[in-house]
């Protein structure tokens, strides 16, 4: 299935529920709004299921696309969800279609658009858009802006192509103000943020003559500098500063007391092979999972698994 047949598919169908993943980030919130705004511009009824762990920074772009309690799904699309494991916390139920760009999709759903090769899930929704509009709003071009820089890193990782930035000029000429998205979303940071950083970098471990580089975010150093879920975006990019790094984990203490991990790579070493041992997955240089243990437990048991990885 190409971008033609999604939106040929997509405009067969009504009633749609558009499903995004748990710890929701820009690109899966950026492109199921985006998707929801052009399938109601056909004429379509779409909404979003709410995902109640949205930020507050990314939630003024989403909220009111969410689903009134009493909709009622006829096509359910997840957007940028790799696994059933993944799905926005309390939705159940079956996906009809899926739109994804990670490698490690379990295809779950029915039907589905999975292009491991895009930088971000916004690029393959932008195609869409496309197809079923000519092109995208200007509201639209926002939200896909939002997709594509946020899982870029603002155009600095690993899985930037040339298709990336041919991307990024077309959501500026449909009308993405990306001066103020860039200020928002990668120049300007709270006070409690700039405290958690400090901490953050304290942290930091390294293993394997430093080739290794773990960073730890503990509930007590919210609670200390004052952060939020606001103050917490792409703090997994931070280990990854250091010089010597080749693979770098974040593990952030969640309220129940496990451990969600981010690992990060360069090219030769896979990230995903380290999450894979724990059920998670992504990309071969940026992926996640959860486990089960708090944070000094857990970095045990990835240090073992990185081990076997790094040989």
């Amino acid at each position: 299935m190409n971008a033609r047949d999604a939106a040929r598919l997509l405009q067969e169908k009504n009633n749609l529920l558009l499903v995004t993943h748990k710890n929701p980030d820009g690109d899966t919130i950026g492109s199921a709004t985006a998707l929801c705004s052009a399938l109601r511009r056909r004429g379509k009824t779409a909404w979003l299921y709410p995902n109640r762990q949205v930020s507050t920074k990314l939630a003024r772009w989403c909220e009111s696309y969410f689903a009134p309690e009493d909709f009622r799904a006829e096509y359910t699309v997840s957007v940028d969800v790799a696994t059933e494991k993944l799905f926005a916390l309390g939705f159940e139920g079956r996906v009809d279609f899926c739109v994804d760009h990670h490698p490690t999709n379990t295809h779950y759903a029915r039907r589905e658009l999975v292009v491991p090769d895009r930088s971000s899930c916004g690029e393959i929704v932008l195609d869409i858009i496309k197809a079923l509009c000519a092109k995208p709003s200007r509201e639209e071009a926002d939200l896909l802006y939002i997709a594509l820089s946020t899982d870029t890193g603002c155009f600095q990782y690993a899985n930037v192509n040339a298709r990336s930035f041919r991307a990024a000029a077309e959501l500026s000429e449909a009308g993405a103000d990306l001066p103020s998205l860039n200020l928002s979303f990668f120049r300007k940071v709270s006070d409690a943020r700039i405290r958690l950083e400090g901490m953050l970098y304290n942290s930091m471990t390294f293993h394997h003559g430093g080739k290794v580089v773990f960073a730890a975010v503990t509930r007590e150093m919210l609670r200390t500098a004052g952060a939020t879920e606001d103050d917490c975006d792409d703090l997994a990019g931070l280990p990854g500063r250091a010089e010597s790094g080749v693979l770098t984990v974040l593990i952030r203490e969640q309220a129940d007391g496990s451990s969600k991990v981010s690992v990060r790579s360069l090219p030769g070493v896979s990230s995903s092979a380290v999450c894979a041992a724990f059920g998670g997955g992504g990309h071969l240089q940026a992926a996640g999972c959860t486990i089960p243990e708090p944070p000094e437990r857990a970095k045990e048991m990835l240090l073992a698994v990185i081990d076997e990885v790094l040989r």
